[in-house]
């Protein structure tokens, strides 16, 4: 109990925070933890004779998880960006916790799967290494300049041909599966001379367009009155072969039922205080922005408002029998178990249910049954929450 204490009063936060804290329940100890929280790599399918390689890249030993696969913890000093394992797409950054987000969903051979808040893309990276050469993943996010990254790291990790990208707002997003139209050889061989229908596709933009885009400023941010942007998709990811038409038709929340998404993973925006890195950021940002960015009661109140809506369109468009995750890398009860028990009353068909892999991972359980937590002090990892819903039929 002493050293606790102690731990506590070495902890540089200001008493506005160490207050909202205690009004969450959460021990400030943890954000001491910086320096003994391991950092996570996951290496690529295909890349296990690769280990002793990375290991004399990176100069360091590195530690499988047991109940995490394909996951690997190291040291937090190491640096991996400069390795050429990671230059090579071999590994990625990723922290535990959001792998295990990412598994509580049960990815299967051929699901269609949709990221609604799909920024920085390492989640996603993940969710395409797990379908491999089946189904398809939809990424969404409100920022151009952060989808972008998204993209590049398609790129660069070459995973990219199931997947496609669209700027929108996840609130209002409406864009279903598309059925891979693309992977008949006749729906693709009579395209040549047609300009209704997406081809395969370029980076490359008309010049007459690029300018417009720059004379404009285009807002990296978009609204929900605007309509989603694609600016990636894969050879296989169901677009070429469709018009804009089919690509973007509206159907009614009974056929989204019924061919809407088998997973949907809402990885909401949050004041991200689960990350323990994050917030020894505003020593140097300073504490009057932790105030803000924080702690500042409206700005909770709309992201609450925010989480609720990603979670409702979420799941309006998934199909019958399909998975919802939702998680924040937040620790607050506001931004997790108050949004879970408000959605669950205004959504009949939304059932809380298990996660299967919970029983082998570290953390905690929420304080809504069937919802577990992550933290530096319970589970080495960030903070992260993790909900799973299921879509019946009433």
């Amino acid at each position: 109990m002493e050293e606790e204490e102690e731990a506590a009063a070495k902890v540089p936060l200001p008493d506005a925070f160490l207050h909202f804290l205690e009004a969450n329940g959460l021990d400030p100890s943890i954000y001491t933890a910086v320096d003994s929280t391991p950092r996570f790599i996951r290496l690529k399918p295909g890349c296990d004779a690769c280990i002793k390689e990375v290991e004399t890249q990176l100069k360091c030993k590195l530690q499988r998880l047991q109940w995490l696969p394909a996951f690997y913890s190291l040291p937090p000093h190491v640096q991996i960006a400069a390795s050429r394992a990671y230059k090579e797409g071999k590994i990625y950054g990723i922290d535990a916790a959001s792998g295990a987000a990412v598994m509580a969903l049960n990815i299967s051979s051929g699901d269609h799967v949709l990221d609604l808040c799909a920024a920085p893309g390492a989640k996603l990276c993940m969710i395409l290494d797990l379908l491999g050469d089946s189904g398809s993943v939809t990424g969404v996010d409100v920022a151009r300049h952060r989808l972008a990254a998204c993209r590049t790291m398609l790129q660069k990790y070459m995973i990219g041909d199931r997947c496609r990208l669209f700027v929108a707002d996840g609130t209002a997003f409406s864009v279903i599966p598309s059925r891979f139209r693309s992977e008949c050889e006749s729906c693709v061989s009579g395209l040549e001379g047609r300009v209704d229908v997406f081809k395969g596709w370029t980076s490359r933009r008309p010049w007459k367009e690029r300018k417009r885009a720059n004379k404009s400023g285009t807002a990296q941010l978009v609204s929900r009155f605007q309509p989603p942007e694609l600016i990636y998709y894969g050879q296989q990811s169901g677009v070429v072969g469709l018009t804009k038409g089919e690509l973007f038709q509206t159907l009614s929340d009974n056929e989204i039922a019924n061919h809407g998404y088998d997973k949907v993973l809402v990885d909401a925006e949050c004041t991200h205080d689960g990350s323990v890195k994050h917030i020894q950021k505003f020593e140097h940002w300073g504490w009057r922005t932790l105030q803000q960015r924080v702690l500042d009661a409206e700005r909770t109140d709309d992201l609450h408002t925010l989480q609720l809506n990603l979670l409702t369109n979420g799941f309006r468009l998934l199909k019958v029998g399909g998975s919802l995750v939702y998680s924040t890398c937040s620790l607050t009860v506001a931004q997790n178990e108050d949004v879970v028990e408000q959605f669950l009353k205004e959504n009949r068909t939304a059932g809380l249910t298990e996660i299967d892999a919970v029983r082998n991972w570290p953390g905690k359980g929420g304080r809504i049954p069937k919802t577990w937590r992550f933290d530096p002090s319970t589970s080495q990892t960030s903070g992260l929450f993790v909900a799973k819903f299921t879509k019946v039929v009433i």
